[in-house]
């Protein structure tokens, strides 16, 4: 399987006009899809900002939270393992049932079909904190005000904007597959069993619609309200703080404390260093879930040809001399 920023080039020829379309909306954004995009991003963070006077004055059950807690990290593996080092990347080789179920995993996050987030993350790569770098903090200028304003796009604002990726020049490994792009035009069916697992389980478990609804409210939408905004801080937060022991050629940072939440993606310096590597974490004590679970893929014989960071690579990428910032971990 072949990926990575390396291959696009700008040479790919333009789709032909009966090419497939790769997802619902295809290469822009409709003002349907926008309001739609609008509902999923409003709705759950009202219930997350209602996550803390409800647990506060009710409380929360341990079904609830086990529902948030396994679904969150389900569609946050899915997205780190699968979507961004594997699909966008190319940092390991899967089995094919492993690919498809990385797959729907990750659209189980409700991030987006997956052609349109490997296509514009993959020209995020391409043009990083430059002009035509998708969603960077920096657009707009680096005084505060525009720091702040560009904050805001590369969190949210990118999202309402007319898409500018053509899929099929930055992505057309996974269009060329019908499984994948099939998934990926199915992305209104993912979201929906996504958010229906959390009620039917509590439903079932509790046997009450009351509990079927509690289940909904944290096992649905506080959890895919606090993963889209773990998720958007890599894009915002770690372009414009946080630590830079590695040469990248933009402003991506480590931000340690967003690693739990993000299975490893916070160690984004890394990340921008060495883009197809397997692991983001590699200096001690940096906490790598998703790096983890590729590794126990590798050796269930699931996953294979698998890019774990190599000393002298990373050595030769270090701002300082090996031992300034924690030892690496390397394959």
């Amino acid at each position: 399987m072949t990926t990575g920023p390396d291959l696009l080039d700008g040479a790919s020829p333009a789709p032909a006009a009966d090419a497939p379309s790769a997802t619902l909306g295809g290469d822009s954004k409709r003002t349907i899809e926008q309001l739609a995009l609008l509902l999923f991003i409003t709705v759950p963070f009202l219930a997350l900002v209602a996550a803390v006077p409800l647990a506060w004055g009710w409380g929360v059950s341990w079904l609830d939270l086990g529902l948030m807690v396994v679904m969150y990290y389900i569609g946050c593996h899915g997205i780190t393992i699968g979507f961004h080092r594997y699909f966008t990347h190319g940092s390991f080789k899967a089995k094919r049932p492993l690919r498809i179920v990385l797959a729907v995993m990750g659209s189980m996050a409700v991030e987006g079909p997956l052609v349109r987030w490997v296509a514009d993350h993959r020209k995020h790569h391409k043009f990083s904190d430059a002009e035509g770098d998708p969603h960077s903090p920096w657009r707009f200028g680096e005084t505060v005000p525009a720091l702040m304003k560009g904050l805001w796009w590369a969190h949210i604002g990118w999202l309402f904007d007319e898409e500018q990726t053509p899929q099929h020049k930055y992505a057309p490994d996974l269009i060329k597959d019908p499984a994948l792009r099939r998934i990926s035009r199915q992305f209104v069916l993912w979201t929906i069993v996504s958010l229906a697992i959390p009620p039917v389980v509590g439903g079932l478990v509790t046997m009450s619609w009351w509990g079927a609804f509690t289940a909904f409210f944290w096992g649905s939408l506080v959890r895919v309200a606090l993963l889209h905004h773990v998720t958007w801080s890599i894009n915002s937060i770690c372009h414009a703080v946080g630590k830079r022991p590695f040469k990248s050629r933009d402003r991506s940072g480590n931000v340690w404390w967003l690693a739990v939440l993000s299975c490893g993606e916070s160690w984004h310096n890394l990340h921008h260093a060495d883009p197809t590597s397997a692991r983001h974490g590699v200096l001690r004590g940096q906490i790598d879930s998703s790096a983890r679970l590729i590794r126990w893929f590798e050796l269930a014989g699931w996953a294979y040809d698998v890019r774990w960071p190599q000393r002298d690579r990373l050595d030769a990428r270090r701002v300082s001399a090996p031992g300034g910032s924690g030892s690496a971990e390397a394959a």
